[in-house]
């Protein structure tokens, strides 16, 4: 299939295309909430670790700790982490100001855990690093700078105020030292931990960015559908003069004795008359689109009207010689007649006739809540570059200035009714456009259709 004539779209979209700020603040809300949950399983990790090392250091090594002390500062962590969970299920924004609060708690129970056992001494005063380095990945600057001058303050006051433990600093007997040991564990958790959180935040970061990117490459499609629109409002406008002209001088030819004289000049006219009313009625279906596409002018209909009477037009003002229709609705449910569902169905059906000129198919299902069209035809089918930017402007097989805009224009009109198009070639040859649309966005109400 090959674009055609593009479709106006639905004008409330074209009008006024989503901005992109409301797009960004939710995904700035699901970043957020997902770099929330990191942190809260790292302070998990955080509270088996320090449970593990109080035991292996008391027990193991024989060296007095004061337990009690230490166990009610992981307790506060505990509580403090509970609190975080179940913020995190409240599903709102978390701003820069609760993260840097979060790793403050972090720090200051991180601070206590190192006075109580040895101070500047412990060698797991490294860990200040961590809390640093996540601040550098999700905090903003200010934030990040005042957690380097706040760790740096803590650990000043670790080496003024701290006990150092009955712990031997002797770095030369190696790895039998037990100092060097803590050394070593702490550095292996500090690099396993800073691999593995920061990888999974920059992949959510990652994954924000492209969502955005794709929110702001959908609003530059919906621009470039404003200005079509506009384009197209404008040009249907400026023919509807001339074609009334037109309708006015065939009409007084049609009765001029020249005309009427001569048979088949008389049926010469009233081709002419019957290609400019055609003509009246596409400017006129412009005109609606561009305007108020269910406004006074739509009509309350069904499902399977709709699609009958919309398959029996396109069929008679078509040169199509086998068309098959197959309406599998089984629930015809209340609509609104929409000219822009109608001419985006026509331009699909188009494309395929120019592809396939001898046969063109078309089927309509409903499946739970939702309305699929699929047109099928026995052209050549579709170029793989074409099928891979489905829906992007300007990518057309038919080699024409400007040309490539109807599937595109379909594709925004699904997406902005909440469907999707899809398109695929068929082993036996041709291609198969697919187009979902929920009913929730072409049916009527319960109260609206007892209304009507």
């Amino acid at each position: 299939m090959s674009t055609a004539k593009p479709p106006m779209p639905h004008p409330t979209e074209a009008g006024n295309p989503p901005p992109v700020s409301s797009g960004l603040d939710r995904l700035d809300d699901a970043t957020g909430l997902k770099n929330l949950q990191q942190l809260i399983q790292l302070r998990w990790i955080a509270v088996i670790g320090q449970l593990a090392t109080i035991a292996v250091v008391n027990f193991g090594f024989g060296i007095a700790l004061p337990l009690q002390q230490m166990l009610v500062v992981l307790s506060g962590l505990v509580l403090f982490n509970i609190i975080s969970q179940l913020r995190w299920r409240t599903r709102r924004r978390v701003s820069n100001n609760e993260l840097f609060l979060a790793l403050l708690v972090d720090v200051a129970m991180l601070t206590a855990q190192l006075f109580l056992s040895g101070g500047a001494t412990n060698p797991f005063t490294f860990l200040y690093l961590l809390q640093i380095a996540l601040g550098a990945v999700l905090l903003q600057a200010w934030s990040v700078w005042t957690m380097v001058a706040i760790t740096t303050a803590c650990l000043i006051s670790l080496t003024v105020f701290g006990r150092p433990l009955p712990l031997p600093l002797d770095p030369e007997n190696g790895l039998t030292s037990p100092y060097m040991q803590g050394i070593l564990v702490c550095f292996v958790l500090n690099a396993g931990l800073l691999v593995t959180f920061i990888m999974r935040i920059s992949h959510n970061l990652q994954e924000r960015d492209a969502r955005l990117a794709s929110l702001r490459q959908r609003a530059a499609e919906e621009e470039h559908i404003v200005r079509m629109g506009l384009l197209a409002s404008g040009a249907a406008h400026e023919l509807g003069t001339p074609l009334a002209t037109l309708a006015v001088i065939l009409g007084d030819w049609k009765h001029m004795p020249t005309f009427t004289a001569d048979p088949d000049l008389q049926l010469e006219i009233s081709e002419m008359q019957a290609q400019v009313l055609r003509c009246k009625t596409i400017v006129s279906g412009i005109l609606l689109s561009a305007g108020e596409a269910r406004g006074e002018s739509s009509e309350k209909t069904s499902i399977c009207t709709f699609l009958d009477e919309l398959a029996e037009e396109w069929r008679s003002t078509r040169p199509v010689p086998s068309f098959s229709y197959k309406n599998q609705v089984d629930q015809d449910l209340p609509m609104v007649s929409d000219s822009t569902l109608k001419q985006m169905l026509c331009n699909v059906l188009d494309n395929a006739l120019e592809a396939s000129p001898t046969w063109v198919g078309l089927e309509a299902a409903l499946d739970a809540d939702t309305l699929t069209l699929t047109v099928t035809d026995r052209g050549p089918g579709f170029a793989p570059a074409m099928l891979a930017q489905l829906g992007k402007p300007y990518q057309s097989s038919k080699g024409r200035l400007g040309g490539g805009l109807g599937l595109f224009l379909v594709v925004n009109v699904a997406r902005t009714l909440g469907g999707s198009v899809a398109a695929h070639n068929r082993p036996e040859g041709g291609a198969v456009v697919t187009i979902t649309l929920p009913l929730t966005a072409i049916t009527l109400g319960k109260d609206a259709a007892h209304a009507g």
